[in-house]
């Protein structure tokens, strides 16, 4: 669709006088009756102080057809664009096809390194589904960025320090070593809600905690060995739900990473001028003047002499820039730490670091049990090891009904159940709260991963009962795929790359998960008309049609298993 576009964007830029950039930011895609672009001409009727429908007019009448553009024409305040349909199926079909895994994959990153800061989940404790979300967003977005040329770097950033592990350590000076010594990671965050619930009642063991830590900070060995345990069983019990979910990381380190580094980021601040003393703690102070609201100081070193999270992520973004040299760095977490990530790239700024502005904070919302927010500390969490459980289960149950021949079934509800519950994360807009639901989630109907997953499924199942290799596609093979269900197929697929491509523009997943949805539902509205007329069926009698139609049912599956690919997800051939 590439090629189309920059056509259609020289034609329209010849025609308006308008630089081809400006064209570039305007045009969008149209109505499939009304042509394939659109240029709306509000802009540039108000740079000309004229009516936009006569600017539309005068743009549509200058400009010429031609190429891979059959047509130009004016609709009120628009100038719409119809492309040669036949030359856009055969180019779509055959770019598709010879692309395989790769289709959807561009070049624009090529020579820059992306650094993304995902999953990041507390240790001495199993990882609860609210996990889900930053794992599998920040998964996604390393998959898209490579596949745009960008080179990736995954990091795990582990919480394994701070007053939380204090808490943990008091709670095992209280209640014993069991769950260490029986290696049970459920039993470990039992003890840390109790511990919680404890200090609820009795604010003075806070306080306790917070002594528990300082020894920790300050190398005691009595608490390293306890915290060295306690993450030791947490890693195993994470990387079991990480290998569920296809889910790997270039750089796994804990906050304890960066304990040795942390003296030399408050050392060059306070070398800076920037380290003031507020209430015996130190800050940085980081408003400025045309903040709308207020901007708090950014808290260095507690008045107890302890580090906070915020030099910890300080002297992260400094090692990460030192050893991945990053064009961009990104970290997935979720909405409510925006004013730290604020604060932190601000801190930053003032030390003089304008590498700090490449770095983004990818917010995500929460994740909602019964309407209400997921809580660690205080017990109110659904672990994800058992909702995959719950979803595999479920999903084998429905495959062995609907298809009792297949081989594989336990497999296939493996690949399947995960996915649906990815999915159910994926489709949404990050930055919206998202509900359990597992009836919704595992429907193999609707908007939903198994819906997506079948569709493919489908399509390899009429590929195979062609029951040969598929034939060489037509000469002007493209003028055969002309009914309004295969074009608007030939459209899902040729705009597949873009939709890739402003994924990570916009550091949004779900914008490759509707689009597989849109596809979807058109590869299904096709199959159905086919079922009720002969003549539209993909295994037609015409041996010419019939080699058009594989050809494009082949690229249609070749765009699900990308896409697929691309959220972390299997691709069945059977269901």
């Amino acid at each position: 669709m590439k090629a189309f576009r920059d056509e259609t964007v020289e034609r329209l830029s010849r025609a308006s006088g308008l630089s081809p950039e400006a064209v570039d930011r305007l045009l969008v895609v149209a109505e499939a009756d009304r042509g394939d672009f659109a240029l709306p001409c509000f802009v540039p009727a108000k740079e000309r102080k004229a009516p936009p429908p006569k600017v539309a007019a005068e743009i549509a009448a200058k400009a010429e057809a031609g190429g891979r553009v059959a047509q130009i024409t004016a609709a009120g305040p628009y100038v719409n664009v119809r492309l040669d349909r036949a030359r856009l199926a055969q180019e779509t079909v055959e770019a598709a096809r010879a692309a395989g895994p790769a289709w959807g994959h561009g070049s624009e990153g090529a020579g820059k390194t992306v650094v993304v800061d995902y999953s990041s989940p507390n240790v001495a404790k199993p990882l609860a589904f609210h996990h889900l979300r930053s794992t599998m967003i920040g998964n996604s977005l390393v998959r898209l960025y490579r596949a745009r040329g960008w080179r990736t770097v995954g990091v795990n950033h582990l919480g394994d320090w701070g007053t939380g592990f204090g808490k943990l350590l008091l709670a095992v000076e209280l209640w014993g070593h069991g769950p260490i010594t029986a290696q049970d990671p459920r039993g470990l965050n039992a003890m840390y809600v109790r511990v919680n619930a404890e200090i609820a009642k009795d604010p003075t063991l806070e306080d306790r905690a917070r002594a528990w830590f300082k020894r920790l900070e300050d190398g005691d060995e009595v608490a390293r060995d306890l915290w060295r345990r306690c993450v030791d069983l947490s890693m195993r019990e994470f990387q079991d739900v990480y290998d569920r979910l296809g889910v790997t990381f270039d750089h796994v380190t804990g906050e304890s990473f960066y304990e040795d580094r942390m003296p030399g980021v408050v050392a060059e601040l306070k070398g800076k001028g920037l380290l003031e003393e507020s209430e015996g703690a130190l800050v940085v102070r980081v408003d400025r003047p045309d903040d709308e609201k207020e901007v708090p100081p950014c808290l260095i070193v507690k008045s107890d002499g302890a580090t906070l999270y915020a030099t910890r992520d300080l002297a992260a973004a400094e090692y990460r820039r030192v050893t991945f040299h990053f064009d961009r760095a990104l970290y997935v977490v979720d909405v409510g730490q925006g004013l730290h990530f604020e604060q932190l790239k601000r801190v930053l700024l003032r030390a003089g670091h304008p590498w700090a502005d490449a770095m983004r904070h990818v917010p995500f919302g929460v994740l909602l049990i019964g309407g209400t927010r997921a809580k660690t500390r205080t017990g109110q969490v659904v672990l994800l090891a058992d909702v995959l459980d719950e979803a595999v289960e479920r999903v084998e149950g429905v495959i062995r009904e609907k298809n009792p021949e297949l081989a594989d079934a336990a497999e296939v509800a493996k690949a399947v159940g995960v996915g649906a519950v990815v999915f159910s994360d994926l489709k949404n807009r990050r930055i919206n709260d998202i509900q359990l639901d597992l009836e919704s989630v595992l429907s193999f109907e609707g908007k939903t991963g198994p819906y997506v997953m079948y569709s493919h499924a489908r399509a390899c199942s009429i590929l195979r009962k062609h029951g040969a290799a598929l034939p060489a596609f037509p000469q002007g093979g493209g003028a055969l795929l002309s009914d309004a269900g295969e074009q608007a197929l030939v459209r899902a697929v040729a705009r597949f790359p873009e939709r890739v491509a402003r994924a990570v523009e916009t550091d949004e997943p779900s914008e490759v998960a509707t689009h597989l949805l849109d596809l979807c539902e058109a590869f299904h509205a096709y199959h159905a008309r086919g079922s009720r007329d002969p003549a539209l069926r993909v295994l037609t009698e015409d041996a010419t049609v019939r080699a058009a139609r594989l050809h494009l049912v082949d690229a249609v599956r070749v765009t699900l298993a990308a896409g697929l690919s691309l959220l972390g997800m299997a691709a069945p051939e059977q269901m």
